[in-house]
């Protein structure tokens, strides 16, 4: 029907055209959609197409359902079932979906930072489908402790004499704190009061976990004089945290672990150390840039070390805390331990991934953060020369160039923030305003692709960093970005 067709029609016509809700439900096309979704799932959406009806005629406003207002009868009621069909499978989306990281960053935290190794997802899936001793000794017969699971593998890897863990490491910090800092004093140098993602600052996780910062030294410089001169009878910590997200450079100043940890002995306070998204590991034994590990502060007189599990080492989310053993029982005696615990799930893909490193040399090819942080330019920049004809086929209908270009990546997640990783990007610039007008669409519409595609814009271009797309990917960025390019065509 025309558009002057669909505004003479009179409002009554228009509505009464309209079918009932059972006969809608009762047509041989809603049967598949009720199989697929239910019946309630059905009635709703199609109760919202009509509804939706109403609401567009009663505007005026042609288009959409009011084209089909005087079709035949038949034709309104597929084209109302197609809008309700859309509407389900909208609806039956999940809100946590896969996408394709293309932004360069490998451990991303809005992208959900460690992508786990194969045996991680095994373990984590069968802890889902199946009962499991979590907290029950085998051995005895009786109630056990969840910690246990990983205590051994985590004291192995990392020297200390007992471990345990929570749902993150702001929680392992806030935990740490509340147990043995509260009302007490907690000495930190001025320049590490860091503030990560989302706002969370170390002041306000000490003011909520009842600890007193006292600050000491200036930004950029801070001594042992000023530990020194700032301990006393109210102290119960001297703390030092890793600036994982930030350097600073120039005129600067630290005080040694090593230093710190015999300041704070001999003022009978232990020494803590919070190193955020620490690694394992030597990361130098790869080719990548140093990092310290809760092994190197352990072994520089460090009592209690805090780190992630879903940054560098790899795993799932998870806060750790390793160090001496009585002050880990204080901390698990807290309360709070309860209510910051973690799950099945995430202790048995913990255990997965920490066994991996009991062998160093095999983890390139088998820790997933480490084989994309390891992956050479050669094979992204083979990988964009198989890309680039399906692309820039596409693309180049609707004023856009694609090209193989060098990239710098990053680790991501507050890790080596001035460390960049060499690596190769497709490259999408547009001819004209129109293309460039074009570039900004395509970045909206890949997002919006069933697998949602997320690059970067940088200079009126779009990249598309190749280092964590995996082969068996390709496919999926090539039609997408087929996709997107035609319904760009369409709408000019």
């Amino acid at each position: 029907m025309t558009e002057k067709r669909v505004a003479r029609a009179p409002l009554s016509d228009l509505l009464s055209s309209l079918p009932s809700v059972d006969r809608l439900v009762t047509h041989a096309r809603a049967g598949d959609l009720i199989k697929a979704h239910g019946r309630d799932e059905v009635l709703r959406a199609v109760r919202n197409v009509l509804e939706s009806a109403r609401a567009q005629w009663r505007s005026g406003k042609p288009g959409g359902l009011a084209a089909t207002a005087t079709a035949t009868d038949d034709a309104l009621l597929v084209a109302l079932l197609d809008a309700a069909s859309a509407e389900l499978d909208a609806r039956a989306r999940p809100n946590l979906r896969q996408v394709l990281n293309l932004t360069g960053t490998v451990l991303h935290t809005n992208l959900g930072r460690a992508v786990m190794p194969r045996e991680a997802i095994e373990a984590m899936a069968l802890a889902a489908a199946e009962p499991c001793a979590l907290e029950y000794d085998l051995g005895e017969g009786r109630r056990g402790d969840r910690d246990e699971l990983v205590e051994e593998l985590l004291c192995e890897l990392s020297g200390a004499e007992a471990a345990t863990v929570v749902n993150n490491n702001a929680a392992a910090v806030f935990l740490l704190l509340n147990a043995l800092s509260s009302r007490k004093q907690t000495v930190v140098s001025r320049g590490e009061l860091i503030e990560i993602g989302g706002a969370f600052r170390i002041p306000d996780i000490m003011q909520r976990a009842g600890a007193k910062l006292v600050e000491v030294g200036t930004t950029n410089r801070t001594h042992a004089s000023d530990f020194e001169a700032a301990i006393g009878a109210r102290t119960a910590l001297v703390m030092k945290v890793h600036t994982s997200n930030y350097i600073v450079q120039g005129f600067t100043a630290a005080v040694p672990e090593s230093e710190l940890a015999s300041i704070a002995h001999a003022h009978g306070v232990p020494f803590v150390v919070d190193l955020g998204s620490g690694t394992l590991i030597d990361l130098t034994q790869y080719g990548l840039p140093a990092e310290p590990t809760p092994r190197d502060s352990i072994a520089q007189g460090a009592d209690l070390v805090t780190f992630s599990g879903d940054k560098l080492l790899g795993g799932p989310q998870a806060g750790i805390i390793v160090g001496r053993k009585d002050l880990i029982q204080k901390i698990k005696k807290n309360p709070l331990k309860r209510a910051l615990r973690v799950g099945k799930i995430t202790l048995a893909g913990l255990e997965a991934v920490l066994r991996l490193y009991r062998d160093p040399a095999s983890l390139p090819g088998r820790l997933t953060v480490l084989t994309l942080l390891t992956r050479p330019a050669a094979h992204m920049q083979e990988q964009a020369l198989r890309l680039l004809p399906g692309v820039s086929a596409a693309l180049d209908a609707v004023d856009l160039v694609a090209s193989a270009v060098p990239a710098l990546s990053q680790i991501g997640s507050g890790s080596l923030p001035v460390e960049r990783l060499p690596s190769v990007a497709l490259s999408v610039a547009g001819r004209g305003r129109a293309g460039e007008r074009n570039v900004v669409l395509l970045e909206r519409k890949l997002r919006a692709s069933p697998t949602p595609v997320i690059g970067r814009i940088q200079d009126k271009t779009l990249l598309l960093d190749l280092r964590c797309l995996r082969p068996d990917h390709e496919e999926v960025l090539v039609r997408s970005v087929c996709d997107a390019a035609s319904q760009i065509g369409k709408s000019r």
